[in-house]
């Protein structure tokens, strides 16, 4: 009868939480691989880097934002002109907005965006921008006082909602409609409380809003209280009560 030598336990390498054993131990250490420059540089292109970054800018928002007086964030069209009604009229919110003790906080680009930093940095408040990349270069605009810029979409949303108090949203496009989406299912859901969304400029909005009613409403996808989860207005005044009311400020 042919006998064995008992086996012991098999090899093992330990890096951080990680075990690997017999084929899977890789040579070396982690300190080592770190500081190995000859490698390739493959690993800047992996999603475990990837999800680092990501957490670097929520810990760069976070940091940037957390001293912040209550605000409102202000959306809108990129695309507006400075001579328009809508440009003026987003000065005259961001003036208004700090005037009644809030912050303001853009996606920092131009257009409505850059008018309500505008009207916020002329009324002495604090003119927030968050950026993100694009294929197109847009920068931040000159009248943001704060800015950070993100490269992930998902982050630089969290930022908007997570530190402001409500949504003013200006005529705009399929940004400004993915924002306002987004608020509007996150107050639905429960997600978010006590968070107003404001709806400016009634000709322009008004389209949208009977489309919710007379298809999405009518054809049972929403109810008809989701209307009631926001305001439409031409004032910048009654905007500005609508958000302060709802907040408490």
């Amino acid at each position: 009868m042919e006998s064995r030598e008992p086996q012991g336990p098999p090899e093992e390498r330990r890096l951080g939480p990680v075990v690997r054993r017999r084929q899977q131990i890789q040579p070396g250490t982690t300190d080592q691989r770190l500081l190995d420059t000859t490698g390739d540089s493959d690993w800047v292109h992996t999603d475990p880097w990837r999800v680092l970054r990501i957490q670097s800018e929520f810990v760069d928002g976070f940091g940037a934002l957390a001293e912040l007086p209550p605000a409102i964030s202000v959306f809108g069209s990129a695309r507006t002109p400075v001579d328009s009604p809508d440009y003026e009229a987003g000065v005259q919110l961001g003036k208004a907005l700090v005037q009644a003790g809030f912050a303001v906080i853009t996606g920092g680009g131009p257009g409505a965006m850059e008018a309500a930093n505008k009207g916020a940095r002329e009324a002495g408040g604090v003119s927030v921008g968050l950026g993100i990349e694009l294929p197109f270069e847009q920068g931040l605009n000159p009248h943001v006082d704060i800015g950070v810029n993100f490269r992930y979409f998902f982050v630089r949303k969290t930022m908007f909602v997570k530190y402001a108090q409500g949504f003013v949203v200006l005529p705009g496009g399929l940004g400004t409609l993915d924002e306002f989406f987004e608020a509007l299912t996150l107050v639905q859901t429960r997600k978010v409380t006590q968070f107003p969304i404001v709806l400016f400029g009634t000709a322009y909005w008004g389209g949208l809003i009977d489309w919710l009613r007379d298809t999405v409403i009518a054809q049972g996808k929403a109810a008809e209280r989701d209307l009631l989860l926001f305001h439409v207005t031409d004032d910048v005044d009654e905007a500005v009560a609508l958000v302060t009311k709802e907040t408490g400020l």
